[in-house]
């Protein structure tokens, strides 16, 4: 008996050996064939990264009649970088951008949400209704951007509308004014990308099992506690996705902005991307805008770091 055993052992374990080194085989095959492409992927991004390092350790600008492959005669070493952790207009068009991110993506998350649960339920016209709901998202930022500058105008349809509803005439300069023209803005971002948030969530909705709502229901748990003990935590990952994709589309807020406002009246409704492109156009002060640039780009990294590592622990918590 311990001899035919061992006969068919060795058999077994040699094509486990034989299996094992033709996938080992194939991986290599697959690694080589796709190298190239690997390769010309990694530098389409890191030769771009590069270029901006060397060109934000320098002060060379377009205007100096040189090529960027002779920026190092204008070497300053971290000279941008120190600029930069002093320049007021920056951290004040950062800061505007946040303000605009803390406002528009709770409220676009909030609107998406709970447009998002009534669309759970069938009504009449929900196919039509549905359809209306995706327009915004889908006009082009800067047409979006002229159609709210027309609707902000001191005799446009929103100051028509607040009139005819308070019964007096009000002429007010939205976009005039330092204090309305941010909040003009605001309104035209939630406008357009709330149908963003809300596809993203009603996709997480219809994900959420219907035995196990049912089974609460019938257990007799009301509607918030079914809302916040099962659709809540199976819809965390994406939750985290739709507030990171706004989070980080919000933070590059320009076409809109600009049509509207230009980042006026002064710098009222100056953001990081318009402040960037006003230095990049008007000043062409090339090596600081790539440093600006940088700390941006390590700035978004680490929001979406962060995010890849609450959305992992949303799924180890699911698994568990």
């Amino acid at each position: 008996m311990s001899a035919l055993a061992t006969e068919k052992k060795v058999p077994v374990a040699g094509r486990r050996l034989k299996s094992a080194v033709q996938a080992e085989d194939g991986r290599r095959l697959g690694f080589m064939l796709t190298l190239p492409a690997q390769l010309l992927v990694l530098f389409i991004a890191l030769f771009p990264l590069l270029m901006q390092l060397y060109i934000s350790m320098t002060d060379w600008s377009p205007l100096e009649g040189t090529g960027w492959w002779r920026a190092y005669e204008l070497w300053n070493g971290f000279a941008n970088y120190t600029d930069l952790a002093v320049d007021s207009r920056f951290w004040s068009a950062l800061g505007r951008t946040a303000l605009i991110m803390i406002v528009c993506v709770p409220a676009e998350f909030l609107l998406g949400l709970g447009l998002a649960i009534l669309f759970m339920d069938d009504f009449v016209g929900k196919r039509f209704f549905y359809s209306v709901m995706l327009i915004p998202m889908m006009v082009v930022p800067a047409v979006a951007g002229y159609m709210f500058f027309m609707l902000f105008q001191s005799g446009g349809p929103v100051n028509n509308i607040l009139s005819a509803l308070t019964g007096t005439q009000i002429t007010l300069a939205w976009l005039s004014s330092p204090g309305t023209a941010l909040i003009a803005v605001m309104i035209a971002d939630i406008w357009q990308w709330t149908p963003l948030m809300f596809l993203i969530l009603l996709a997480g909705l219809v994900g959420v099992p219907e035995d196990q709502m049912r089974a609460a229901t019938l257990l007799g748990a009301s509607w918030w506690q079914r809302f916040r003990t099962i659709v809540l935590p199976k819809m965390k990952t994406i939750i985290i996705i739709a507030l990171a994709i706004r989070v980080i589309e919000n933070f590059k807020i320009f076409d809109t902005l600009y049509i509207m406002t230009g980042g006026g009246p002064g710098v009222a409704t100056e953001t990081i991307s318009v402040y960037i492109y006003k230095v990049t156009q008007q000043d062409l002060i090339w090596g600081y805008v790539a440093a600006i640039a940088l700390v941006i780009l390590i700035v978004l990294s680490i929001l979406v770091s962060l995010a890849i590592s609450r959305m992992n622990a949303a799924k180890k918590e699911m698994a568990a």
